[in-house]
């Protein structure tokens, strides 16, 4: 298994930083692709030049991108510096925890416009991968422990597959881009 470092985000600047959009899904494209120049990243993302410029100068600031070699002198590609990012949702710092609820927010949203945009093609998609797709929702009454025990195996089931983000030589032929997405929460009872 590759080894697969993480980003720790704690600094509510840091949180905020990461917490748009854009820059989200610079990261998120430099993961999966490896490393590009920000032309490269402004094609890919419907974007301006100047504007992935910024937001990758900005992303350097906070570790989440740094430099790569290029081919030659003036080609200047980015790369990712992990496979992910985790940020400090157990901190008692009020403005650390209204950064991470501002990144959280984020994070939700994309997921649900994701998730909306499947939706709006999945009748393209063939009906084996129809089949194994789609929402879902489940309860259980866990302890805090029992609940980072499930999330720590989610992850380790996940980590089978990991090495095919990073190495296409891995991947299976039929194999597609799959995005896991959950969030967890509690809820009210009556």
């Amino acid at each position: 298994m590759t080894d697969r470092p993480t980003v720790d985000l704690t600094d509510p600047v840091a949180l905020r930083a990461y917490a748009h959009p854009l820059r989200m899904s610079l990261v998120g494209l430099l993961r999966r692709e490896g490393p590009l120049t920000a032309t490269q990243a402004a094609d890919r993302l419907g974007e301006s030049v100047p504007n992935c410029s910024f937001h990758l100068r900005q992303l350097a600031k906070y570790g989440l991108v740094e430099r790569a070699e290029g081919a030659d002198a003036r080609e200047k590609p980015w790369r990712a510096t992990a496979l992910s990012t985790r940020w400090g949702r157990e901190s008692d710092d009020a403005e650390t925890r209204a950064a991470v609820d501002q990144l959280d927010g984020v994070l939700i949203h994309r997921l649900y416009e994701r998730a909306l945009r499947w939706l709006a093609r999945r009748d393209a998609d063939p009906p084996q991968w129809r089949a194994v797709t789609g929402p879902g929702d489940d309860l259980a009454y866990l302890t805090a422990e029992e609940l980072g025990e499930l999330s720590r195996r989610i992850d380790d089931l996940f980590d089978a597959y990991r090495d095919r983000r990073t190495d296409p030589s891995q991947r299976p032929p039929g194999a597609r881009p799959v995005h896991l997405g959950y969030y967890v929460t509690t809820i009210d009872q009556p």
